[in-house]
């Protein structure tokens, strides 16, 4: 068959197109693989990120990391073995019929007409290894993939996913893992105690507080001293000096205490001569009222 010049040359430029569109499409297909590997990696860069910032946060409220499981071989570890329990190579009870075929050559590894194991006696009741087949019937038993509903049809394959798709969730995953980390930082940026408060208001609620204890701890001794069980020395060195101390040690320790943050940098103000002074004032002031309240109801 002669193929004229015009066909040969529709031919060739046939040709170069579907080259120039492979080509194309290598292109694109090698583009699209470098931008995949270039998320993957980006991605990988912010889980690294993310596991760092965990161990920092663990450490940060004093849980302790997990330990890493054993591998393989570790010592100590068992390994699983998938062959049969022990206790496989019972007696059981044989089946009916000789168990081999008249002129059957002997099996390696018997002794007094015992089988060795599953390979021994394929037919055998109770090996398990292969199913027993009617007597007289010879035929070849051949594997079955049976679905999960068991009806004997192969199980559909899954189909393949989309890797744009797959990158696309597990960024989104990583977004809303960053999102739940700035709130867990902004949590461990707070106190347990008033965590809302400013420094300077939580300070003077604390001392305030302490103040407070120790003038009811004042009602108390001048009870006390009423009844003749303290002197006057004894209760005046409480009230000027002891309670006062008292109470601003308790609100040093509470605020180092419950008023410090998980995560903070050095150590947060304690406001030491502000506390000093409120409680040197309440516990005196409380001493106060309760005279001025005793003449009133006079």
């Amino acid at each position: 068959m002669t193929v004229s010049f015009e066909e040969y040359a529709a031919l060739a430029r046939q040709l170069s197109a579907q080259h120039r569109a492979g080509e194309q499409h290598a292109a694109a297909e090698s583009a699209r693989r470098r931008d995949l590997h270039a998320a993957v990696d980006y991605l990988q860069q912010r889980l690294n990120a993310q596991g760092q910032r965990l161990d920092q946060l663990g450490r940060a409220i004093g849980v302790d990391q997990p330990a890493p499981a054993p591998g393989p071989g570790t010592p100590g570890e068992t390994a699983a073995w998938p062959g049969p329990p022990s206790g496989a190579g019972a007696p059981t009870a044989p089946s009916s019929g000789p168990p081999f075929a008249a002129g059957a050559p002997t099996v390696p590894g018997t002794r007094d007409g015992e089988p060795a194991g599953a390979a021994g006696a394929p037919g055998r009741a109770g090996v398990g290894a292969y199913p027993q087949l009617p007597a007289g019937e010879a035929r070849l038993a051949l594997p079955t993939a049976v679905s999960p509903a068991g009806g004997g049809v192969p199980a559909q394959r899954a189909a393949a996913a989309d890797p744009a798709v797959e990158l696309e969730l597990a960024r989104r995953m990583a977004d809303e893992a960053d999102r739940h980390g700035q709130q867990a930082e902004l949590l461990a940026q707070r106190p347990a105690l008033l965590p809302t408060w400013s420094p300077l208001a939580r300070a003077v609620a604390v001392y305030a507080g302490c103040g407070a204890a120790a003038g009811v701890l004042v009602l108390m001794l001048v009870l006390a001293s009423g009844v003749g069980l303290v002197d006057g020395f004894t209760l005046g060195a409480w009230i000027c000096a002891g309670l006062p101390a008292v109470a601003f040690f308790g609100g040093y320790l509470v605020l180092g205490r419950w008023g410090r943050p998980a995560m903070v940098a050095g150590t947060p103000p304690r406001y030491l001569p502000l506390g000093f002074l409120i409680c040197f004032l309440v516990v005196p002031m409380a001493y106060c009222a309760y005279l001025l309240m005793v003449r009133g109801l006079r």
